[in-house]
């Protein structure tokens, strides 16, 4: 690492809740995302990372669990891309009596070319996935995939997580132009998820 720069922030707490910043990678270019938009900030934390993450740079940081309400990987790119690094520290943190949660855009499988929810249920109690859009048009459109086929993925994921992970919360953004929020909700539901609205630009 290039010690003349910061430090990067791998972990950072808003609230009780402690954020794990594992990658910058991301199948996805949202265009609401602020680091496409000239930001790698949330609130007063600068979350640019220009190297690849371990669990070795994630544990010393971890803290005590007990103090933490839930550890959230999440950050401006998607954890399951850095999954061995996921795994290892979410094991750690249930071992040692921690609650995680995931938030991913639910693309991993269609990533990995695999169902990786059968080892995210070894040691995640809570997913959040980013669906943001109810039709495969507005999807392409404001989420920008890298990856063919990324909507059907995405839904399919949706469509599975519930079978592996106790709690799964589906989200969308209302604002989004061309996006129906209750069809996003119906998706949600229909699937045995919880949905969440979040608002336009408020991040965090």
């Amino acid at each position: 690492m290039n010690t003349s720069s910061a430090m990067p922030t791998l972990v950072y707490d808003i609230g009780h809740h402690r954020y794990l910043n594992i990658t910058a990678r991301c199948t996805l270019r949202c265009q609401f995302c602020p680091k496409h938009n000239g930001s790698k900030q949330i609130h007063e934390y600068d979350l640019s990372l220009s190297q690849r993450i371990t669990a070795d740079d994630i544990f010393p940081l971890l803290g005590n669990v007990q103090e933490v309400a839930e550890y959230v990987f999440c950050g401006f790119g998607e954890p399951t891309l850095n999954l061995e690094c996921l795994l290892q520290v979410a094991h750690v943190i249930k071992a040692q009596g921690g609650r995680v949660r995931l938030n991913s855009d639910g693309l991993g499988n269609h990533f990995h070319r695999r169902n990786i929810l059968p080892e995210l249920s070894q040691c995640v109690d809570s997913l959040s996935i980013s669906l943001n859009a109810d039709t495969p048009e507005a999807y392409q459109q404001h989420c920008r995939p890298k990856l063919a086929g990324s909507y059907e993925a995405l839904l399919e994921f949706i469509h599975l997580a519930p079978k592996f992970i106790p709690e799964v919360h589906v989200s969308a953004i209302n604002g989004l132009a061309n996006v129906n929020i209750e069809h996003c909700r119906n998706i949600a539901e229909k699937n045995g998820a919880i949905f969440k609205q979040r608002e336009l630009d408020i991040i965090g």
